[in-house]
């Protein structure tokens, strides 16, 4: 692919691996800033196909340019994870950004007694989405009430989940591949197997694998793409 002002302009698709920490935001602006560093375009849109939380890694589709009008046709893309599991405690966010706030016993748990509980979340389920999330309630983001303490009502969605695997099974800790539906959060699934357990549970690492067709293995990271673009830049 030729890195030119134009051709962004005219609409790229963009695989990149977020880094750690960063919000698909963080991704969007740095693209755009650095699209306009180093190929001396004034003014562009860009804009990502579906968000993936700050201390989530893995593949984001970025669009540029007239390319951003085909985001609506990936938002509905079916996803896949890989995702680590802590038994013995939950958090308020469900993941680590939240200290851990009740803690249960977790030495009952076996690989096999995992495998039978997993099976209950295959399939169409109705998931409930944690506070801590991107969700509008009366207008304000979830996560921003709950960060001021405030109550938070959400409802059930819908979701489907196709593949949940276990990969790894380590004292408290497992890994699993989980193949899933637009809406699924990945959180709130780990919470709820902490309860199907009869414990607690949190998730405590996600990578995103794959977004539809399309798979990280080809994804390129942020800082590979702004070399790239400083070679076109000084051709």
């Amino acid at each position: 692919m030729e890195y030119s002002a134009e051709k962004f302009i005219a609409g790229e698709v963009l695989l990149v691996n977020k880094p750690l920490e960063w919000t698909s935001f963080d991704l969007v602006n740095k693209i755009r800033f650095s699209l306009k560093r180093y190929l001396g375009i004034k003014k562009i849109k860009v804009g990502h196909a579906g968000t993936l939380d700050p201390l989530a890694t893995g593949l984001v589709i970025v669009c540029t340019g007239k390319a951003t009008k085909q985001i609506d046709q990936f938002l509905g893309l079916d996803k896949q994870y890989l995702a680590n599991i802590e038994f013995g405690s939950t958090t308020p966010s469900y993941d680590l950004e939240t200290e851990p706030d009740a803690f249960f016993e977790w030495e009952h748990i076996t690989k096999e007694l995992i495998e039978e509980k997993l099976e209950l979340f295959k399939g169409e389920t109705d998931q409930m989405p944690p506070i801590f999330s991107a969700l509008k309630v009366k207008g304000q983001k979830a996560y921003d009430l709950a960060r001021k303490g405030k109550s938070v009502e959400l409802k059930t969605r819908r979701i489907s989940i196709s593949q949940l695997d276990l990969i790894n099974f380590n004292n408290k800790n497992i890994r699993l591949d989980v193949g899933c539906s637009k809406g699924t959060y990945i959180r709130s699934l780990a919470y709820d197997i902490g309860v199907a357990l009869n414990s607690g549970a949190h998730l405590t690492g996600l990578v995103r694998t794959r977004i539809g067709d399309y798979k990280l293995d080809d994804a390129i990271s942020i800082e590979e793409f702004e070399k790239k673009l400083a070679s076109f830049a000084t051709i």
